[in-house]
């Protein structure tokens, strides 16, 4: 199908830029929707199409109507769990009807399929049985994820009132490279950019506390997996996929990893821990790897390695 088309929301950011290149390496004609509020130019990959607009737009409600695409894949979102506290209105309001914008958008220009960037970091609630499978409860204990399990159900509606394809991968911690180190940033861009600089690595806590380390290029082939799924949906676990490594790293296991990638010493201190995070965090892959054929590739020091490359060569 040489003229299939894919539309990437949030294709010009740090997830959304490596995913819009592994569906142009399946095939795909790529256009990139994107406001620009995070993303670059510079990450929107050669030969795809930028349209620079925002999801809750009309502009970019026909742009999926009338763009003849046959698969979305949608990044875009406001992913600050901070700010989702301090204003879960405008959360809600980016989040779930950016996405029903989309939707609508959709089901009016007749796509086939829709893959959705969920979290498996926050719409599962702590737990010690770990690692997390898709059948875990879900308790989420911030507006973002609210929004992003909401998302969830909202598209297996879509689904079975309108025939649309849906897949939510639920994402582990995403690192690697154009990862920024600023804002509501991931720890390994943070320590990275702090050891660029030789400036102290902090930890929160005393670092016992866990997350599952996924590398973005691992994300990004989950992805090209996704859109050649094909499963029904009669709930929203069916249609879920973890997409991490079920491996458990400590905040300060991740600190002496990412100093031995990067080669470099620097201190180490302790901060007070931050209220409202999760203590541990770890997502089962069984299902990816059995139904999609997908299962991570990168190991930690490795990515590390290649995410400290190309800190060190970008961040001032």
């Amino acid at each position: 199908m040489p003229d299939k088309k894919a539309l990437v929301t949030g294709g010009a950011g740090f997830i959304g830029s490596h995913v819009a290149e592994a569906l142009q390496r399946e095939g795909y004609h790529i256009t990139v929707l994107d406001n620009l509020s995070s993303g670059s130019e510079h990450n929107v990959p050669d030969g795809a199409k930028l349209v620079i607009c925002d999801v809750r737009s009309e502009q970019a409600r026909e742009l999926v109507a009338t763009g003849g695409f046959e698969l979305i894949d949608h990044h875009a979102a406001q992913m600050d769990v901070r700010v989702s506290v301090a204003d879960p209105m405008l959360d809600a309001d980016i989040n779930l009807m950016g996405l029903l914008n989309l939707l609508e958008g959709a089901r009016t220009g007749g796509v086939k399929k829709f893959i959705f960037a969920s979290s498996g970091g926050v719409v599962y609630g702590e737990s010690d049985n770990l690692p997390h499978a898709e059948t875990a409860p879900k308790l989420p204990v911030s507006p973002y994820g609210v929004s992003k399990l909401g998302s969830e159900y909202y598209l297996a509606m879509y689904s079975l009132l309108y025939g649309l394809k849906v897949v939510s991968l639920r994402y582990a911690n995403v690192y690697g490279p154009r990862q920024s180190p600023h804002g509501e940033a991931g720890v390994v861009a943070i320590f990275g950019s702090r050891i660029k600089k030789n400036q102290a690595l902090t930890i929160f806590g005393d670092g016992d506390q866990t997350r599952d380390y996924v590398f973005v290029k691992d994300v990004a082939r989950a992805n090209a997996a996704a859109s050649k799924f094909e499963g029904g949906c009669s709930s929203i676990d069916d249609v879920a996929f973890n997409i991490g490594t079920a491996t458990e790293t400590s905040v300060k296991q991740l600190a002496q990893a990412m100093l031995e990638a990067s080669q470099r010493t620097v201190s180490i201190e302790h901060a007070p821990a931050r209220p409202g995070e999760l203590f541990r965090s770890c997502v089962d892959n069984s299902r990816a790897k059995r139904l999609l054929d997908w299962g991570p590739q990168v190991g930690l020091i490795e990515g590390l390695g290649e995410t400290y490359r190309w800190i060190a060569g970008t961040v001032k």
